[in-house]
Protein backbone atom coordinates (compact mmCIF):
# COMPACT_ATOMS: atom_id res chain seq x y z
CA UNK A 1 0.00 0.00 0.00
CA UNK A 2 1.39 3.40 -0.98
CA UNK A 3 2.16 6.03 1.63
CA UNK A 4 0.61 8.98 -0.27
CA UNK A 5 -3.16 8.76 -0.44
CA UNK A 6 -5.84 10.28 -2.64
CA UNK A 7 -8.17 11.92 -0.14
CA UNK A 8 -10.41 14.99 -0.65
CA UNK A 9 -9.29 18.39 0.63
CA UNK A 10 -11.56 21.18 1.77
CA UNK A 11 -11.25 24.85 0.82
CA UNK A 12 -13.58 27.75 1.63
CA UNK A 13 -15.88 28.81 -1.18
CA UNK A 14 -16.11 32.57 -0.84
CA UNK A 15 -13.94 33.62 2.10
CA UNK A 16 -11.50 36.53 2.11
CA UNK A 17 -8.45 34.30 1.82
CA UNK A 18 -6.09 36.85 3.35
CA UNK A 19 -8.20 36.65 6.50
CA UNK A 20 -8.86 32.93 6.18
CA UNK A 21 -5.20 31.79 6.22
CA UNK A 22 -3.19 32.19 9.44
CA UNK A 23 0.27 31.14 10.56
CA UNK A 24 1.00 27.82 12.28
CA UNK A 25 -0.19 27.76 15.89
CA UNK A 26 3.29 27.10 17.33
CA UNK A 27 4.78 30.35 16.03
CA UNK A 28 5.24 33.70 17.79
CA UNK A 29 4.83 32.00 21.16
CA UNK A 30 6.49 34.93 22.96
CA UNK A 31 4.87 37.73 20.91
CA UNK A 32 1.33 38.36 22.12
CA UNK A 33 1.17 41.52 20.02
CA UNK A 34 1.38 39.38 16.87
CA UNK A 35 -1.74 37.44 17.83
CA UNK A 36 -3.63 40.50 19.05
CA UNK A 37 -2.91 42.25 15.74
CA UNK A 38 -4.03 39.16 13.82
CA UNK A 39 -7.25 38.89 15.83
CA UNK A 40 -8.02 42.54 15.14
CA UNK A 41 -7.33 42.08 11.41
CA UNK A 42 -9.52 38.97 11.09
CA UNK A 43 -12.42 40.38 13.10
CA UNK A 44 -15.59 38.31 12.66
CA UNK A 45 -14.73 36.99 9.20
CA UNK A 46 -14.42 33.24 8.50
CA UNK A 47 -10.86 32.30 9.37
CA UNK A 48 -8.73 29.35 10.35
CA UNK A 49 -7.87 31.46 13.40
CA UNK A 50 -11.18 30.17 14.80
CA UNK A 51 -10.20 26.57 14.09
CA UNK A 52 -6.76 26.37 15.71
CA UNK A 53 -5.23 26.82 19.17
CA UNK A 54 -2.36 29.34 19.15
CA UNK A 55 0.15 27.94 21.61
CA UNK A 56 0.72 31.31 23.23
CA UNK A 57 -2.68 30.74 24.90
CA UNK A 58 -2.01 27.21 26.17
CA UNK A 59 -1.89 28.39 29.78
CA UNK A 60 -5.36 29.93 29.85
CA UNK A 61 -8.94 28.66 29.42
CA UNK A 62 -7.85 25.52 27.55
CA UNK A 63 -11.16 23.62 27.73
CA UNK A 64 -13.21 26.68 26.81
CA UNK A 65 -11.01 27.45 23.82
CA UNK A 66 -11.07 23.85 22.58
CA UNK A 67 -14.86 23.76 22.86
CA UNK A 68 -15.05 26.97 20.82
CA UNK A 69 -12.75 25.49 18.15
CA UNK A 70 -14.90 22.37 17.79
CA UNK A 71 -18.06 24.48 17.65
CA UNK A 72 -16.58 26.70 14.94
CA UNK A 73 -15.58 23.66 12.89
CA UNK A 74 -19.08 22.20 13.10
CA UNK A 75 -20.63 25.59 12.31
CA UNK A 76 -18.42 26.09 9.24
CA UNK A 77 -19.36 22.62 7.99
CA UNK A 78 -23.10 23.08 8.55
CA UNK A 79 -23.03 26.56 7.00
CA UNK A 80 -21.56 25.12 3.81
CA UNK A 81 -18.41 27.23 3.90
CA UNK A 82 -16.29 24.45 2.39
CA UNK A 83 -16.10 22.85 -1.01
CA UNK A 84 -14.61 19.39 -1.34
CA UNK A 85 -11.94 18.80 -3.99
CA UNK A 86 -10.69 15.45 -5.24
CA UNK A 87 -7.15 16.53 -6.02
CA UNK A 88 -3.77 17.42 -4.61
CA UNK A 89 -3.04 21.10 -4.12
CA UNK A 90 0.28 22.43 -5.38
CA UNK A 91 1.39 25.50 -3.46
CA UNK A 92 3.66 28.26 -4.73
CA UNK A 93 4.77 30.25 -1.69
CA UNK A 94 6.47 33.50 -2.58
CA UNK A 95 8.68 34.35 0.38
CA UNK A 96 9.24 37.95 1.48
CA UNK A 97 12.61 37.92 -0.32
CA UNK A 98 10.94 36.92 -3.62
CA UNK A 99 11.98 33.28 -3.80
CA UNK A 100 9.29 30.69 -4.51
CA UNK A 101 8.94 27.53 -2.40
CA UNK A 102 6.92 24.74 -3.96
CA UNK A 103 4.88 22.20 -2.02
CA UNK A 104 2.20 19.56 -2.53
CA UNK A 105 -0.71 19.25 -0.12
CA UNK A 106 -1.67 15.59 0.11
CA UNK A 107 -2.74 12.92 2.58
CA UNK A 108 -0.40 10.26 3.93
CA UNK A 109 -1.04 6.97 5.67
CA UNK A 110 -0.40 7.12 9.42
CA UNK A 111 0.15 3.37 9.40
CA UNK A 112 3.47 4.17 7.72
CA UNK A 113 4.61 6.36 10.64
CA UNK A 114 5.74 5.60 14.18
CA UNK A 115 7.27 8.38 16.25
CA UNK A 116 8.57 5.87 18.81
CA UNK A 117 10.85 3.85 16.53
CA UNK A 118 12.98 4.31 13.38
CA UNK A 119 10.78 2.29 11.02
CA UNK A 120 8.18 3.08 8.37
CA UNK A 121 8.35 5.16 5.24
CA UNK A 122 7.68 8.33 7.27
CA UNK A 123 10.30 9.07 9.93
CA UNK A 124 10.33 11.60 12.79
CA UNK A 125 13.32 13.93 12.82
CA UNK A 126 13.25 15.02 16.45
CA UNK A 127 12.48 13.56 19.84
CA UNK A 128 8.80 13.62 20.74
CA UNK A 129 8.12 15.11 24.15
CA UNK A 130 5.23 13.03 25.50
CA UNK A 131 4.02 15.70 27.91
CA UNK A 132 3.35 18.00 24.94
CA UNK A 133 0.84 15.55 23.42
CA UNK A 134 -2.16 15.47 25.83
CA UNK A 135 -3.41 18.98 25.08
CA UNK A 136 -2.96 18.38 21.34
CA UNK A 137 -4.88 15.11 21.64
CA UNK A 138 -7.60 16.93 23.58
CA UNK A 139 -7.88 19.44 20.72
CA UNK A 140 -8.05 16.75 18.03
CA UNK A 141 -10.06 13.93 19.60
CA UNK A 142 -13.48 15.54 19.11
CA UNK A 143 -12.62 17.75 16.14
CA UNK A 144 -14.41 16.96 12.85
CA UNK A 145 -11.61 18.59 10.84
CA UNK A 146 -7.83 18.82 10.79
CA UNK A 147 -5.88 21.85 9.64
CA UNK A 148 -2.33 20.64 10.03
CA UNK A 149 0.92 22.55 9.72
CA UNK A 150 2.89 19.37 9.08
CA UNK A 151 5.64 19.66 6.48
CA UNK A 152 7.04 16.38 5.17
CA UNK A 153 10.37 16.43 3.37
CA UNK A 154 11.37 14.07 0.58
CA UNK A 155 14.87 13.35 -0.69
CA UNK A 156 14.35 13.91 -4.41
CA UNK A 157 17.74 15.22 -5.55
CA UNK A 158 16.83 14.67 -9.23
CA UNK A 159 13.66 16.76 -8.81
CA UNK A 160 11.47 14.26 -10.66
CA UNK A 161 8.19 14.48 -8.72
CA UNK A 162 6.96 17.97 -7.81
CA UNK A 163 9.10 20.14 -10.07
CA UNK A 164 7.94 18.76 -13.47
CA UNK A 165 4.31 19.36 -12.48
CA UNK A 166 5.15 22.86 -11.28
CA UNK A 167 6.56 23.71 -14.70
CA UNK A 168 3.09 22.93 -16.09
CA UNK A 169 1.21 24.88 -13.39
CA UNK A 170 -0.70 26.98 -15.93
CA UNK A 171 -2.29 23.78 -17.27
CA UNK A 172 -4.18 23.36 -14.00
CA UNK A 173 -7.00 25.23 -12.25
CA UNK A 174 -5.78 27.98 -9.94
CA UNK A 175 -7.60 27.58 -6.65
CA UNK A 176 -6.32 30.66 -4.86
CA UNK A 177 -3.90 33.56 -5.30
CA UNK A 178 -3.52 36.05 -2.45
CA UNK A 179 -1.26 37.90 -0.05
CA UNK A 180 -0.72 36.23 3.30
CA UNK A 181 -1.44 38.42 6.31
CA UNK A 182 1.17 39.63 8.83
CA UNK A 183 3.97 39.91 6.23
CA UNK A 184 3.87 36.23 5.31
CA UNK A 185 4.46 36.81 1.60
CA UNK A 186 2.18 35.53 -1.16
CA UNK A 187 0.72 32.14 -2.04
CA UNK A 188 -0.97 30.48 -5.02
CA UNK A 189 -2.62 27.08 -5.07
CA UNK A 190 -3.28 24.82 -8.07
CA UNK A 191 -5.59 21.80 -8.34
CA UNK A 192 -3.43 18.85 -9.40
CA UNK A 193 -5.43 15.78 -10.50
CA UNK A 194 -4.50 12.66 -8.59
CA UNK A 195 -3.49 10.89 -11.78
CA UNK A 196 -0.99 13.66 -12.63
CA UNK A 197 1.30 12.36 -9.88
CA UNK A 198 0.74 8.61 -9.56
CA UNK A 199 1.64 6.96 -6.27
CA UNK A 200 4.38 5.14 -8.18
CA UNK A 201 6.21 8.45 -8.56
CA UNK A 202 6.76 8.60 -4.80
CA UNK A 203 7.34 4.87 -4.50
CA UNK A 204 10.26 5.15 -6.94
CA UNK A 205 12.22 6.88 -4.16
CA UNK A 206 11.96 3.62 -2.21
CA UNK A 207 13.96 1.71 -4.81
CA UNK A 208 16.42 -0.50 -2.85
CA UNK A 209 19.23 0.40 -5.25
CA UNK A 210 18.56 4.13 -4.85
CA UNK A 211 18.31 3.85 -1.08
CA UNK A 212 21.59 1.91 -0.97
CA UNK A 213 23.28 4.60 -3.05
CA UNK A 214 22.00 7.44 -0.85
CA UNK A 215 22.22 5.98 2.62
CA UNK A 216 24.49 2.96 2.41
CA UNK A 217 21.59 0.59 3.03
CA UNK A 218 18.01 -0.10 1.98
CA UNK A 219 16.49 2.08 4.70
CA UNK A 220 12.90 2.13 3.44
CA UNK A 221 12.52 5.87 4.10
CA UNK A 222 10.35 8.09 1.90
CA UNK A 223 9.59 11.15 4.06
CA UNK A 224 11.13 12.89 7.04
CA UNK A 225 8.98 15.17 9.19
CA UNK A 226 10.42 18.62 8.65
CA UNK A 227 7.91 20.55 10.74
CA UNK A 228 5.01 19.52 12.95
CA UNK A 229 6.59 16.46 14.58
CA UNK A 230 4.24 16.74 17.55
CA UNK A 231 1.19 17.32 15.36
CA UNK A 232 2.07 14.18 13.43
CA UNK A 233 2.52 12.23 16.65
CA UNK A 234 -0.85 13.50 17.88
CA UNK A 235 -2.58 12.36 14.70
CA UNK A 236 -0.98 8.94 15.09
CA UNK A 237 -2.01 8.59 18.75
CA UNK A 238 -5.59 9.54 17.93
CA UNK A 239 -5.75 7.12 15.01
CA UNK A 240 -4.33 4.27 17.10
CA UNK A 241 -7.19 4.80 19.58
CA UNK A 242 -9.90 5.11 16.93
CA UNK A 243 -8.90 1.97 15.03
CA UNK A 244 -9.39 -0.23 18.10
CA UNK A 245 -13.15 -0.02 17.54
CA UNK A 246 -13.09 -0.57 13.77
CA UNK A 247 -13.33 -3.66 11.61
CA UNK A 248 -10.43 -4.48 9.32
CA UNK A 249 -12.46 -3.19 6.37
CA UNK A 250 -13.32 0.08 8.13
CA UNK A 251 -9.69 0.68 8.98
CA UNK A 252 -8.81 0.85 5.29
CA UNK A 253 -10.81 3.99 4.56
CA UNK A 254 -11.47 5.81 7.82
CA UNK A 255 -10.50 9.49 7.32
CA UNK A 256 -8.59 9.70 10.63
CA UNK A 257 -6.08 7.20 9.24
CA UNK A 258 -4.84 9.76 6.74
CA UNK A 259 -3.06 12.96 7.81
CA UNK A 260 -3.11 16.04 5.63
CA UNK A 261 0.41 17.38 5.08
CA UNK A 262 2.42 19.55 2.74
CA UNK A 263 5.23 17.70 0.97
CA UNK A 264 8.41 19.63 0.12
CA UNK A 265 11.57 18.54 -1.65
CA UNK A 266 14.52 19.03 0.67
CA UNK A 267 16.44 20.17 -2.44
CA UNK A 268 14.04 23.04 -3.15
CA UNK A 269 16.29 26.11 -3.48
CA UNK A 270 13.85 28.20 -1.41
CA UNK A 271 13.71 25.68 1.44
CA UNK A 272 15.85 27.06 4.24
CA UNK A 273 17.04 25.25 7.33
CA UNK A 274 17.57 27.79 10.10
CA UNK A 275 18.60 27.30 13.71
CA UNK A 276 16.14 27.61 16.56
CA UNK A 277 17.80 29.55 19.36
CA UNK A 278 17.25 29.13 23.09
CA UNK A 279 16.70 31.69 25.83
CA UNK A 280 17.15 30.41 29.38
CA UNK A 281 15.66 31.97 32.51
CA UNK A 282 16.12 31.26 36.20
CA UNK A 283 19.89 30.77 36.42
CA UNK A 284 22.88 33.11 36.71
CA UNK A 285 25.19 33.61 33.76
CA UNK A 286 28.21 32.19 35.60
CA UNK A 287 26.40 29.08 36.76
CA UNK A 288 24.95 28.46 33.32
CA UNK A 289 28.27 28.88 31.52
CA UNK A 290 29.95 26.56 34.02
CA UNK A 291 27.29 23.89 33.51
CA UNK A 292 27.15 24.20 29.72
CA UNK A 293 30.94 24.02 29.47
CA UNK A 294 30.81 20.53 31.03
CA UNK A 295 28.91 19.34 27.95
CA UNK A 296 30.85 21.14 25.24
CA UNK A 297 34.38 21.11 23.88
CA UNK A 298 36.04 21.38 20.48
CA UNK A 299 37.36 23.84 17.96
CA UNK A 300 34.08 25.58 17.25
CA UNK A 301 32.57 28.56 19.05
CA UNK A 302 29.09 28.83 20.53
CA UNK A 303 27.82 32.36 21.20
CA UNK A 304 25.83 33.25 24.31
CA UNK A 305 24.01 36.51 24.95
CA UNK A 306 23.17 37.95 28.37
CA UNK A 307 22.27 41.39 29.76
CA UNK A 308 26.02 41.86 30.24
CA UNK A 309 26.85 41.24 26.58
CA UNK A 310 28.15 38.38 24.44
CA UNK A 311 30.54 35.57 25.29
CA UNK A 312 31.75 32.51 23.37
CA UNK A 313 32.54 29.04 24.62
CA UNK A 314 34.22 26.13 22.79
CA UNK A 315 31.98 23.59 21.07
CA UNK A 316 32.22 20.86 18.39
CA UNK A 317 32.46 21.96 14.78
CA UNK A 318 29.68 19.52 13.85
CA UNK A 319 26.30 21.21 14.30
CA UNK A 320 24.49 18.05 15.35
CA UNK A 321 26.93 17.35 18.19
CA UNK A 322 26.56 20.88 19.54
CA UNK A 323 22.75 20.74 19.30
CA UNK A 324 22.62 17.42 21.14
CA UNK A 325 25.01 18.61 23.87
CA UNK A 326 23.21 21.92 24.44
CA UNK A 327 19.79 20.28 24.67
CA UNK A 328 21.10 17.59 27.02
CA UNK A 329 22.43 20.29 29.32
CA UNK A 330 19.20 22.27 29.21
CA UNK A 331 17.03 19.25 29.99
CA UNK A 332 19.25 18.37 32.95
CA UNK A 333 19.12 21.93 34.28
CA UNK A 334 15.35 22.05 33.84
CA UNK A 335 15.05 18.87 35.85
CA UNK A 336 17.50 19.88 38.60
CA UNK A 337 16.99 23.63 38.88
CA UNK A 338 13.60 24.24 37.26
CA UNK A 339 14.93 26.68 34.66
CA UNK A 340 12.57 27.97 31.96
CA UNK A 341 13.46 27.64 28.28
CA UNK A 342 12.01 29.60 25.38
CA UNK A 343 12.67 28.74 21.72
CA UNK A 344 13.22 31.75 19.47
CA UNK A 345 13.88 32.02 15.73
CA UNK A 346 15.50 35.40 15.08
CA UNK A 347 18.92 36.45 16.43
CA UNK A 348 17.55 39.90 17.20
CA UNK A 349 14.72 38.47 19.30
CA UNK A 350 17.23 36.42 21.31
CA UNK A 351 19.16 39.57 22.15
CA UNK A 352 15.99 41.48 23.04
CA UNK A 353 14.70 38.69 25.29
CA UNK A 354 18.05 38.37 27.04
CA UNK A 355 18.41 42.10 27.57
CA UNK A 356 14.84 42.97 28.51
CA UNK A 357 13.87 39.85 30.44
CA UNK A 358 17.14 38.98 32.17
CA UNK A 359 17.65 35.79 30.18
CA UNK A 360 20.64 34.03 28.69
CA UNK A 361 20.41 33.49 24.94
CA UNK A 362 22.11 30.68 23.02
CA UNK A 363 22.76 31.35 19.34
CA UNK A 364 22.46 27.83 17.92
CA UNK A 365 24.38 26.51 14.87
CA UNK A 366 22.94 25.71 11.46
CA UNK A 367 22.12 22.06 10.73
CA UNK A 368 22.78 21.42 6.98
CA UNK A 369 19.60 20.28 5.24
CA UNK A 370 21.45 17.94 2.88
CA UNK A 371 22.54 15.92 5.92
CA UNK A 372 19.05 15.35 7.31
CA UNK A 373 18.06 12.06 5.65
CA UNK A 374 21.44 10.42 6.17
CA UNK A 375 21.40 11.49 9.82
CA UNK A 376 17.87 10.16 10.42
CA UNK A 377 18.66 6.87 8.69
CA UNK A 378 22.04 6.22 10.29
CA UNK A 379 21.81 7.96 13.67
CA UNK A 380 18.12 8.45 14.46
CA UNK A 381 16.24 11.47 15.75
CA UNK A 382 17.71 14.85 16.58
CA UNK A 383 16.78 16.56 19.84
CA UNK A 384 13.71 18.78 19.71
CA UNK A 385 13.97 22.16 18.01
CA UNK A 386 17.16 21.21 16.13
CA UNK A 387 16.21 23.25 13.06
CA UNK A 388 13.45 25.35 11.60
CA UNK A 389 12.18 25.44 8.04
CA UNK A 390 12.55 29.14 7.41
CA UNK A 391 11.80 32.09 9.65
CA UNK A 392 8.58 32.38 11.62
CA UNK A 393 6.89 34.55 9.00
CA UNK A 394 7.67 31.97 6.29
CA UNK A 395 6.10 29.07 8.21
CA UNK A 396 3.13 27.20 6.83
CA UNK A 397 -0.21 28.98 6.91
CA UNK A 398 -3.41 27.00 7.44
CA UNK A 399 -5.45 27.00 4.24
CA UNK A 400 -6.68 23.51 3.33
CA UNK A 401 -8.62 21.25 5.70
CA UNK A 402 -9.62 17.59 5.74
CA UNK A 403 -12.37 15.63 7.48
CA UNK A 404 -11.20 13.24 10.18
CA UNK A 405 -14.63 12.02 11.29
CA UNK A 406 -17.14 9.92 9.39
Amino acid sequence: MSTVKQFPVLLPKNADMTKWAVIACDQYTTDINYWHSLEKFVGNEPSTLNLIFPEIYLSENVDKRISAINSSMSEYISDGIFRSLDCYVMTERTLPDGRKRIGLVASVDLEEYDYTSPVGTIRPTEETIEERLPVRIHIRENAPLELPHILLLMDDSDKKIIEPIYKRKNDFEKLYDFDLNMNGGHICGYAIPFNAIPAESFDALLSPALQQKKYGKNAGILFAVGDGNHSMATAKKCWDKIKLSLTDEQKLTHPARFALVEILNVYDDALDFLPIHRVVYGISEKEFVDELSKYLSGKGKLSLVSPKGKIQIPCPTEAEKTIIAVQSCLEKLRSDKNIRIEYVHEDEQVMLDAKNNNGIGIIMPYFPKNMLFNYVVNYGKLPKKAFSIGEEKTKKYYIEAKKIQL
